[in-house]
């Protein structure tokens, strides 16, 4: 089967192939059945084959240049799958140490253990199965580990949205020995991660309110009136009491600084509505309405809790979320915590009806009802009144609602072209009508706090103190 070089050669149609076929298709089938695929190293031993193959073809011998290209190509490759595929199933073991609890933003350490159970060297590259809310440094990690051995890789995760979230798996991307494969395998690891809102404020508020410096965060000191009247207790002296309450007698008796503690008003309810619903889908630095709602929420409730009084929450949008009594004392932050990390807004109409049915059966004493939602339509506005103003006979109503800084912007700046004149037009047009529902509001005998939601926290927190120092409960 000799032949000059530059001819047709004949085995093209001969036998001979069948070798490299047979010698190739249970390589082939092995790599489908593992999910294991080739990569750019393959340019290695088939440079090397065609170069043993051109001196076969020169010695005319079809057979040999058959055998020689099959052999150095498809046979190093059978043995560099076969290696990576039982380094594989020898035992590969991956765990993962976090958190079961982070907040909104905040650096969160993550630490995933890998175990090296085979005889291989493992090359490659791991990562975890994080949510597109979250972000990662680094984002992988590369794998270099020694067989029977094991490695600790550490990174730092922030979560962007708040919330339930489930880590499932760790992804590897592993080499085979020699290069020529790579394997991507998955290993089961299981960790729940609870994301709540930032409460990095509170802390805030109770190092200000320690230190007399509340003004700082815009809280307002309301003068109280008849403020301590009722005697509580006897206690020792702190640095940040006010010298006027210190009991002289007991402290001459003690030999010790002695103040006089005085009760305010107690036992006071508190229940927030949160609206899910489309109104307050709108975003504004990657922060729903709803977000901005819920810290400010918080951030009052937390004030209401240290003074002594009972806070509650109900979510709802087209149907109820979750309902918390108004109950006091300190776990109470952490139950209206977990009622509300995971509550988001819905692209579905609010069920105003619904919602203030539930709160009627529920709530029997007098409260004070706070509302936050945003109006934008009249339909929706007209809800808002009239199941606000429906309150006043039992409950005293506060209506939180939440200003578009887009509308307002658009309004306060109307130079430009002509374009910008008209859309400044159609928002003073809109900031009026607005205006006129809270003028309703008030005239009904609704309390109401209008505020921008990144600014919110301030004023609904001073409006409570208000509320609180002329004794409108």
């Amino acid at each position: 089967m000799a032949f000059v070089l530059g001819e047709l050669p004949s085995f093209y149609t001969n036998w001979p192939w069948l070798v490299f076929v047979l010698l190739a298709s249970p390589v082939i089938l092995l790599a489908w059945l593992g999910r294991v695929y080739p990569t750019w190293w393959w340019l290695v031993p088939v440079g090397f084959s065609m170069c043993l193959s051109f001196f076969a073809l020169l010695s005319a011998d079809v057979v040999l240049f058959i055998a020689m290209f099959a052999a150095t190509t498809v046979i190093f490759g059978a043995i560099d799958l076969v290696a990576l595929m039982a380094g594989i199933r020898s035992g590969i073991t991956a765990s993962r140490l976090v958190s079961k609890t982070a907040s909104l933003g905040v650096v969160l350490p993550c630490e995933v253990t890998i175990e090296n159970r085979s005889w291989m060297k493992l090359r490659g590259v791991v990562c975890d199965d994080l949510p597109a809310v979250f972000t990662s440094s680094p984002t992988q990690h590369v794998l270099d580990l020694d067989p029977r051995g094991s490695v600790t890789l550490r990174r730092k995760l922030v979560p962007h949205r708040r919330g339930a979230f489930e880590l499932e798996k760790v992804y590897f991307r592993l080499l085979s020995p020699i290069r020529l494969w790579v394997a991507h395998i998955q290993r089961d690891v299981s960790s729940r991660l609870n994301v709540y809102p930032d409460m990095k404020q509170l802390a805030d508020y109770a190092l200000l309110a320690r230190t007399n410096r509340l003004s700082l965060i815009g809280v307002r000191r309301t003068r109280r009136i008849g403020q301590d009247s009722d005697f509580e207790r006897l206690r020792d002296y702190t640095p940040d009491d006010n010298y006027r309450h210190i009991d002289w007698r007991s402290t001459a008796r003690r030999s010790k600084l002695t103040v006089r503690q005085f009760q305010s008003d107690q036992s006071q309810r508190i229940m927030f509505l949160l609206d899910c619903g489309r109104m307050m889908t709108n975003e504004r630095d990657g922060y729903s309405l709803l977000d901005h709602a819920l810290n400010a929420a918080l951030m009052m409730a937390y004030v209401a809790l240290v003074q002594g009084d009972e806070v509650g929450l109900l979510c709802f949008s087209d149907k109820v979320h979750a309902y918390i009594p108004p109950q006091g004392g300190a776990s109470q932050m952490n139950r209206l915590i977990r009622a509300s990390f995971d509550q988001f807004p819905r692209m579905v109409e609010s069920r105003y009806d619904d919602a203030f049915l539930y709160l009627s059966n529920h709530l029997k004493r007098r409260s004070l009802v706070v509302l936050s939602t945003s109006v934008v339509d009249e339909v929706n506005a007209a809800q808002v009144v009239g199941y606000l103003s429906n309150l006043t006979s039992r409950h005293l109503p506060l209506g939180v609602l939440l200003r578009d800084r887009q509308m307002f912007d658009a309004a306060d700046h109307p130079e430009g072209d002509p374009i910008n004149l008209y859309r400044a037009a159609a928002a003073a047009d809109i900031l009026l009508w607005r205006q006129q529902v809270i003028t309703d509001l008030h005239h009904r005998g609704v309390l109401v706090v209008d505020a921008f939601p990144d600014e919110l926290s301030a004023p609904l927190v001073n409006e409570y103190l208000r509320i609180k120092a002329k004794h409108l409960l």
